[in-house]
Formats: C-alpha cells, sequence, structure tokens
C-alpha cells in the first residue's frame, strides 16, 4: 500500500489521484444562463443525488488550477440561479465530450455540440431534447470551498420539475439502468458505460436482518475458496434453512456421491462442498448454496 499526503503532491497531481480512485462519478450536464440571456452548457462529474425531501443535487465546478479562473458555469449560476441538470447516456456522450471545450464566453455549446435546445417549464435555461432525463432545477446556494486553483464551489440545486423519457422506463414504472444505458467518468480520458454485463443486482440488506457473517460456520468464514463477496450474499439471509430442508437435501444423487468419494476425506469433502456453493452463489442461487454448504457433516 502507498501512502500520499495532499501536502507532498501538486495540487494537480492529487487531482488525479482523487479523479482515478473516486470513480466512477455520474456526470450533470448543465445548461445555465447568465443575466443577458447567454446559455452555456458543460459536463461536471463531481456530481450527485444528496436529498430526496426535498429532491437536492449538487455538482461542483472547480477552479481552474492552471490560473485560478472560474468558469462559466459557475458564473452564471451567481448571475441566474437557475439550471438544468441532464443525466449523460451513452448516444451522447462524444457530443457531451466536445461540450467541454473551453469556448468563449458567449458561444452556445448546444450548436457547437450539435443538440437541439428546448424551452423549459420553471427555469430560464434551456434543456436538451436528445437527453434521457432532465432535472430543472433552481440553484439554492453556491458555497465555495477554497480561494486556489483546484477549489470546488457547490452548487446545491433544488429539483423544480424531473423530465423522463418514457422509453426508459420498465414494466413497473422503474428508471431501467438497461434503457437509460448511463455513462460515468473515470480519472483521465476514461469513462464507463452502465449496461451490459457492467450491471448486476444485489438484495437489498433492508428487506431482512442477515445473519452476519460473524454467524458463518467457521469453515465457510475461514474458506479459501469462497471469497468475500460470496461470504456477505450467505450472510445477507435471515435465517439458515430447517433441519429437514437439509436432510431432503442431503439425500439427492449428487451429494451421496460426495459422500461415498470423500467419506474417507473430510477435508476434501468441505473443499468441493465450497465449490459447488460457489458455482451457485454464481448463479445468484444462495438458498441452493446454503444446502450444499451445510452437508459438511
Amino acid at each position: 500500500m502507498k501512502t500520499f499526503y495532499p501536502k507532498d503532491l501538486s495540487t494537480l497531481e492529487f487531482y488525479g489521484l482523487l479523479q482515478g480512485a473516486v470513480a466512477p462519478r455520474p456526470i450533470a450536464f448543465v445548461s445555465s444562463v447568465d443575466s443577458d440571456g447567454n446559455v452555456n452548457l458543460s459536463p461536471f462529474s463531481f456530481f450527485n443525488l444528496f436529498s430526496s425531501q426535498p429532491p437536492v443535487l449538487i455538482f461542483s465546478p472547480l477552479r481552474r488550477m492552471r490560473d485560478n479562473t472560474t468558469k462559466h458555469t459557475l458564473e452564471n449560476v451567481l448571475e441566474v440561479p437557475e439550471v438544468v441538470i441532464h443525466i449523460v447516456h451513452f448516444g451522447m456522450v462524444e457530443q457531451m465530450s466536445l461540450a467541454s471545450t473551453e469556448y468563449e464566453k458567449g458561444v452556445n455549446e448546444f450548436d457547437k455540440a450539435g443538440f437541439t435546445q428546448i424551452k423549459s417549464e420553471q427555469v430560464r435555461p434551456p434543456r436538451i431534447k436528445e437527453a434521457q432525463v432532465a432535472f430543472e432545477c433552481r440553484v439554492n446556494e453556491v458555497k465555495p470551498l477554497g480561494e486556489n486553483g483546484g477549489a470546488g464551489n457547490l452548487v446545491i440545486c433544488e429539483v423544480l420539475v424531473a423530465h423522463v423519457n418514457e422509453e426508459v422506463f420498465d414494466e413497473s414504472g422503474k428508471i431501467d439502468p438497461r434503457k437509460l444505458d448511463a455513462v460515468a467518468r473515470l480519472g483521465g480520458d476514461w469513462y464507463c458505460r452502465a449496461s451490459g454485463a457492467s450491471l448486476f443486482q444485489i438484495p437489498k440488506p433492508l428487506r431482512n436482518l442477515g445473519i452476519g457473517i460473524d454467524q458463518l460456520p467457521e469453515d465457510v468464514r475461514n474458506s479459501i475458496i469462497l471469497n468475500g463477496n460470496n461470504l456477505g450474499r450467505l450472510g445477507n439471509v435471515a435465517a439458515f434453512p430447517t433441519d429437514a430442508q437439509i436432510a431432503e437435501f442431503g439425500r439427492s444423487a449428487e451429494i451421496q456421491e460426495m459422500r461415498i468419494r470423500f467419506q474417507n476425506d473430510p477435508d476434501s469433502l468441505i473443499d468441493h462442498l465450497h465449490l459447488l456453493a460457489k458455482e451457485a452463489l454464481d448463479e445468484d442461487d444462495v438458498d441452493r448454496a446454503w444446502l450444499i454448504l451445510l452437508q459438511r457433516t
């Protein structure tokens, strides 16, 4: 493990470390206007959701490290405290990147990046027609975090209205991440796409009181085959299978054959049970995994 202290690195060097490690980060694609009505469109990856009641989004334009100047978006929200925050999807990521170019003040990035500008309902900045999700927001506060280059400015935005493309909803009326196809920021030139094999589900612990890893049998807890994720999933069950369920599963041909094969080698029996349980966990079958693991005697 290598240790770094901010005081020992330049601002740019530590920024690169932070940006590479704190990832992936969602991207706020922000439209704003100045007091003369000039439109600006710019992406910010220092961004997230911070409250649902009231609904609050926060993004942070940094002061430029090379000359300590501020970005047009920050200047605009101090003049006109309203924004539209769009969620970036894969189909617009190259255009979004183009919009991050530091054009001169007064240049409309909607035009430069080829987006269609449409009128918002409750705020002055326009929104992007091609976006899947757009939040019209009032800026409640801008909180500077410092005065030097690299310092952030928290733009605290209260959502007034949300626009969501009907095509990204699933049958239950929730946003389907596979249809949203969101893009997130990593370090340097790297991005990631929330789709395909990169998507997975984990049952929320709030649905039940998980027994915890500390309650797993010792051989399971100290397994050289099961990894931390496997143990976390096993510890998320509310209770072990019943003795009747364990006994019934133990009568299966697969388990009976394994017992005969390793009747004189209990350590190998446990290893093979763990391997079989891991296969079940990889297939998201936690109940079967537990029934396998509890056949150790």
